[in-house]
């Protein structure tokens, strides 16, 4: 790709290490991710900058970041490979394709609803195939930036709309829900401090649901019982199915769920609470082919 005295300097096989190394910020999992052992990865970086006469990353007994000209490279690393990935899906486009693999960074709680696209999605494009990573809010503004995702769904606020296009899904809504024995009332709903004086199971402090959530308990001024915490839904759920602890959780994932066993599940009242979740990608022109099938798919397009 650059030249110099001694011939081709940098590679794209240069290039899609050091994007690898970016991502992971570690060299064992970047090194598996371009399938090849830690030391011949770690001896591509070093062969490198004897080419370019520069250290790029900072040395150390594990990864410490880049250094200058490392994060000047990386940036220009992101560029190509991201400007080689729309050259792909532009050359199979044009032959009537849309095909390849579709990396979506997903809140926990857009989970189900991202599931319940996927088959609009194939129906629509039969050869991309979707993988779903969840992950907090800032995690996949992260992933986006740093092409870990094509896409993600996420909350829309606090998204930089300068670099990223953000478009409206639904809004969040959220239920108590709690054991049989433990809820306030079988029907009807539950106020936000009858939830609070429950055992709970929320999601980990760093989730922005966890933030939402914790603003609301403070706003309505009860501190809630949490008895655990937890990455996703999935034990938070459990406990509830066996008594254990309450839940606070999106109307959709109950919904889609068909409702949860032994549980009983109330819309959150004073306040009603609501929070809109969209579509958050890069600002590319043209857009990736595989985003452009899933916004058809979503039907925002």
């Amino acid at each position: 790709m650059s030249t110099g005295e001694g011939g081709a300097v940098i590679s794209l096989k240069d290039l899609e290490f050091l994007s690898a190394l970016a991502r992971h910020k570690h060299f064992a999992r970047a090194a598996e991710e371009c399938g090849v052992s830690q030391p011949a990865f770690s001896m591509r970086i070093r062969k490198l900058e004897e080419r370019l006469d520069a250290a790029i990353v900072k040395r150390g007994n594990r990864f410490q970041g880049f250094t200058p000209e490392g994060m000047a490279l990386v940036r220009h690393a992101r560029k190509i490979m991201d400007d080689m990935q729309v050259l792909e899906e532009e050359f199979r486009s044009a032959r009537g394709e849309v095909t390849g693999q579709l990396a979506l960074g997903v809140i926990p709680t857009a989970i189900a609803f991202a599931a319940e696209m996927a088959g609009n999605l194939r129906s629509a494009c039969p050869g991309v195939t979707l993988s779903i990573q969840a992950g907090s809010s800032l995690k996949i503004q992260q992933g986006l930036e740093n092409g870990t995702y094509d896409a993600g769904i996420s909350y829309s606020e606090g998204i930089s709309r300068d670099f990223m296009r953000v478009e409206r899904l639904y809004d969040e809504e959220y239920l108590l829900l709690a054991p049989d024995s433990m809820a306030p009332r079988q029907g009807g709903s539950a106020t936000w401090a009858e939830a609070a004086a429950l055992p709970m199971s929320l999601l980990e402090p760093g989730m922005q649901n966890r933030r939402i959530l914790d603003k609301v308990f403070s706003e309505v001024g009860v501190l809630p019982t949490v008895i655990a915490e937890t990455s996703g839904f999935s034990a938070s759920i459990v406990m509830a199915a066996s008594g254990v602890a309450a839940t606070v959780v999106p109307k959709h994932l109950v919904q889609s769920l068909g409702g949860v066993r032994c549980t009983v599940a109330l819309p959150l009242v004073e306040p009603v609470v609501n929070k809109e979740v969209s579509l958050i990608s890069m600002i590319r022109d043209p857009g990736l082919s595989t985003v452009e099938a899933l916004r058809r798919a979503l039907k925002i397009s």
